[in-house]
């Protein structure tokens, strides 16, 4: 399990939050509902969406205890009584006809077998409940994933990769759509959508490579990490330099899924 660094990635996830929060008029809350937040990360969406449930409740999960601890301290329930948060696995949620609607957002790409997830969000639905999931998919950042993997071969790095695995599951509509009806789903839209990450310089696309990439950048010892993302910031580079504003831009890729528990 990678090891994450709440405070870190806090600095460095505009763009996650900024996706997700095109996702959110999506949700039409309507103030009641008990919502599921499945990997909520440093709970700043999270708490948004407790906001605009007054009536209704929010639990936010994540398996990284840290994340969890960041969440918790940033917004506690004596300040947000709507809102808990717990470190749990994905792939195992206990609930049951607990929530209204489960949400995910930047995240369930860090699974490569979505089927006990997907069996456990229907699950935890209502009848009539509906599951919003936002996260990579097919295509998704494929420059810096050649521009990374082409520097994990170099001599100097390709000792510390033996046995590596690409660690995240980019999907398309047509993979995710038998999964969504195996665990009872009734899809209602299933789209890619493609964005434009843009970050300020080299230092902006490390920052960003040292929160999120971790599968890689912590197989490397930590003495050597810095010198690892400099040579992957310059192998992107290569290929694809910066604009004339400082910009660094990288072509994302995100697998959106509304679905409804019949």
């Amino acid at each position: 399990m990678s090891q994450w660094n709440p405070a870190d990635y806090h600095q460095h996830s505009s763009h996650q939050q900024k996706w997700a929060q095109d996702v959110l008029p999506k949700l039409h809350l309507a103030g009641h509902e008990d919502v599921l937040d499945i990997g909520c990360g440093d709970g700043k969406v999270t708490a948004q969406i407790a906001q605009a449930v007054p009536r209704g409740s929010v639990v936010g999960i994540d398996l990284a205890p840290e994340m969890v601890q960041f969440a918790q301290q940033h917004f506690p329930m004596a300040e947000h009584p709507n809102l808990r948060f717990q470190q749990l696995d994905a792939r195992s949620l206990d609930f049951v006809g607990q929530f209204d609607l489960a949400v995910s957002f930047a995240c369930l790409h860090w699974l490569i077998d979505h089927r006990p997830l997907l069996a456990g969000i229907f699950r935890s639905l209502r009848q009539g409940g509906r599951a919003v999931l936002q996260f990579g998919g097919k295509g998704n950042a494929a420059d810096v994933v050649q521009a990374v993997s082409d520097v994990t071969r170099q001599p100097r790095w390709a000792g510390y990769f033996s046995g590596f695995a690409f660690p995240w599951g980019f999907y398309s509509p047509d993979d995710y759509r038998p999964w969504l009806e195996k665990a009872g789903f009734r899809t209602v839209r299933l789209e890619l959508v493609p964005k434009d990450m843009v970050h300020q310089g080299p230092a902006g696309l490390a920052g960003w490579l040292r929160t999120t990439w971790m599968p890689y950048v912590q197989r490397v010892p930590a003495e050597l990490q810095q010198a690892f993302l400099d040579e992957a910031v310059a192998a992107y580079l290569d290929d694809h330099p910066a604009d004339k504003k400082g910009g660094v831009h990288l072509s994302m890729m995100r697998l959106e899924v509304e679905a409804l528990k019949p």
